[in-house]
């Protein structure tokens, strides 16, 4: 080899030296291990147990701490702007007329340039200059708590599973500028590692995750003799001790969500209801997921002591028909709760329109704001295919709750055959400098207005307020919100988009036949045109069997949806029209009491 030759390779080789730190803020990370990873975790993980290495707080409050819901109020929307700028905008321009939006980048200037090019205002935004590795902000970002409920706002952190320092580094960075003190559960006997994919929580003390939990702090990693070693009640403890959580709740991994984050297939809408993906019966994850479900629904209630209640959404598979392993794992459960607004993903539009249907349905008044993930171009700042990188739109956020909550918590009213009797409405209402008012408003007829019902404090020592709404008329269908304020003036509403937001129940009564049968499809198939997933909401009023089956012009049966036995109440069934030819269809209900017929019409 001549010297010019070799000198020749050491300028190269010193040349990468320098070039690959530069470029690697702008790679794009996996949400799962990027090749080579693994073998970085032990130094990773020894210098982010190195108290020297911090500043933040790495022992417990010492006062009482609870970890908020994400339908609770946001002062802030935090996210890291590398890779995926097209959807990065999008999510800029849903949330900034909400909240804050914190922009964590290299260069704040390219990004305003960028946003502004495609005409997204400059408003409401706050820009950090600092280092970072990847856009998984939901994993490596901080999650908001308040000491004695609702007194003083404080962000905890996690150790991060995977090898980018940079990225650990973020939480330190915007709880900087928003003055919040900032604990890390990042030094032994409190070293814990987990992720905010893998954390699913109801604001009354209830966390939900996947046994990757006991995984990852197992001391049994194969890749660093640094790895965290508890057992599952010291685990408990440590979530105890920083976050106020009294029960955590452990589900099987599935064997196809390779990352094992349960907002990739769950989403809490609210302190009793689950929102599930659902599969084909007997694909992919399906199995285990349900027998997931089970699990939870047979061994645990809600924090009201009521049964959980499941929202079935469909999981849509890739454009060639398949689900993982085979194909990535698209999602709709993955989306992120801003204040008034949920942004969440799309896919394509056969699959979308019953999706969104769904949010809305279970989300009155909410603002939908959809953004394509499953999108590839040549054109790398439109390249939205995030999904095939292994998360979406809650992965790539985070929050910060806002410094004064005015925290209201409502078991909403079920249906009832009350007919006589005022319906009494109790919450809890919470504000740290107290409550002076509450209102529960009402009506029949959301386009006529509402009427208000006073509330009064019941029950101080658990800041429970109640309030009546008259008794109405079978048949009739109640809609109502909560509004509170606070001896400082501040007020809130939940839901939070009342009055367009609201609960609703129904006045049962002794009906005819014909209206049973009414009352089975009071919600009607959607989309109806159909080219795609169709969703058929069912309304039982008793325990009985039950066939849904859908027929073609001729009379033939086409498929059978359901047979078997059904519980009172609302329930979801889909079909995939995709495979049938054009034409016109019916969707047959028969029971004991009733049978009910509904024209489908497929594209």
């Amino acid at each position: 080899m001549s010297k010019n030759y070799f000198l020749f390779v050491v300028i190269i080789i010193i040349s990468l030296l320098f070039v690959i730190p530069l470029s690697a803020q702008q790679e794009i990370l996996p949400k799962g291990f990027a090749p080579g990873e693994e073998l970085q975790m032990d130094g990773y993980l020894q210098q982010a147990m190195n108290p020297a290495s911090r500043s933040s707080i790495t022992i417990p409050p010492g006062l009482p701490v609870r970890t908020a819901a994400q339908w609770e109020e946001v002062q802030a929307l935090v996210i890291t702007w590398t890779s995926y700028p097209a959807i990065l905008r999008e999510i800029v321009r849903a949330a900034q007329t909400e909240c804050m939006v914190i922009i964590h980048c290299a260069d704040s200037n390219a990004v305003k340039n960028n946003l502004t090019t495609h005409g997204v205002p400059l408003n409401n935004l706050k820009f950090i200059q600092v280092g970072f590795n990847s856009i998984w902000i939901r994993d490596y970002g901080a999650n908001t708590c308040y000491l004695n409920d609702v007194d003083s706002l404080i962000l905890v952190d996690w150790i991060y599973n995977r090898p980018r320092p940079l990225d650990d580094q973020i939480p330190a960075a915007y709880a900087s500028l928003l003055g919040i003190p900032l604990f890390e559960t990042n030094t032994p006997p409190h070293n814990l590692m987990n992720t905010g994919g893998n954390w699913m929580v109801d604001g009354m003390g209830t966390a939900f995750a996947s046994k990757l939990i006991l995984d990852e702090n197992d001391g049994s990693g194969t890749y660093s003799i640094a790895y965290p070693n508890h057992t599952e009640a010291e685990i408990n403890q440590i979530v105890s001790d920083f976050m106020g959580i009294n029960r955590y709740i452990k589900m099987e991994t599935l064997p196809y969500d390779e990352i094992h984050h349960i907002d990739m297939h769950m989403k809490l809408l609210n302190e009793e209801t689950i929102l599930v993906g659902e599969f084909p019966t007997g694909i992919s994850d399906g199995p285990q997921l349900e027998a997931n479900l089970q699990y939870v629904l047979n061994n645990f209630q809600s924090s009201f002591g009521t049964p959980y209640k499941l929202v079935r959404i469909p999981m849509p598979p890739s454009t060639s028909g398949n689900y993982a392993p085979d194909a990535y794992y698209r999602t709709y459960t993955n989306f992120v709760i801003v204040n008034k607004t949920i942004i969440m993903p799309v896919y394509r539009e056969q699959y979308d329109t019953t999706a969104v249907h769904i949010i809305k349905e279970q989300m009155p008044g909410y603002k939908i704001v959809t953004i394509d993930s499953d999108n590839s171009n040549n054109n790398s700042d439109l390249n939205q295919n995030l999904i095939s990188a292994g998360g979406v739109i809650h992965c790539i956020t985070h929050t910060v709750g806002v410094n004064d909550p005015l925290r209201i918590v409502h078991n909403d009213l079920e249906d009832t055959w009350n007919t006589s009797s005022p319906y009494q409405v109790d919450a809890l209402i919470q504000h740290k400098s107290g409550i002076a008012t509450a209102t529960v408003y009402w009506t029949t007829d959301t386009t006529l207005g509402y009427q208000a019902a006073s509330m009064s404090l019941t029950n101080p020592a658990t800041d429970t307020w109640t309030g009546y709404i008259p008794a109405q008329l079978a048949g009739s269908k109640i809609f109502y919100y909560i509004q509170a304020t606070a001896n400082s003036g501040k007020q809130q509403v939940r839901p939070m988009p009342a009055p367009q937001g609201y609960w609703k129940f129904n006045v049962l009564g002794n009906v005819s036949a014909e209206e049973n049968a009414i009352d089975v499809f009071s919600l009607k198939a959607y989309p109806n045109p159909s080219k795609g997933i169709t969703c058929i909401p069912v309304f039982n009023q008793q325990n009985e069997k039950i066939t849904l089956k859908i027929y073609d012009i001729n009379g033939k049966i086409v498929e059978t949806c359901f047979m078997g036995d059904a519980t009172p109440g609302y329930k979801n069934y889909f079909i995939n029209t995709s495979k049938y030819p054009s034409g016109i269809y019916y969707i047959v209900f028969q029971s004991l009491s009733c049978q009910a017929v509904q024209k489908l019409v497929v594209k």
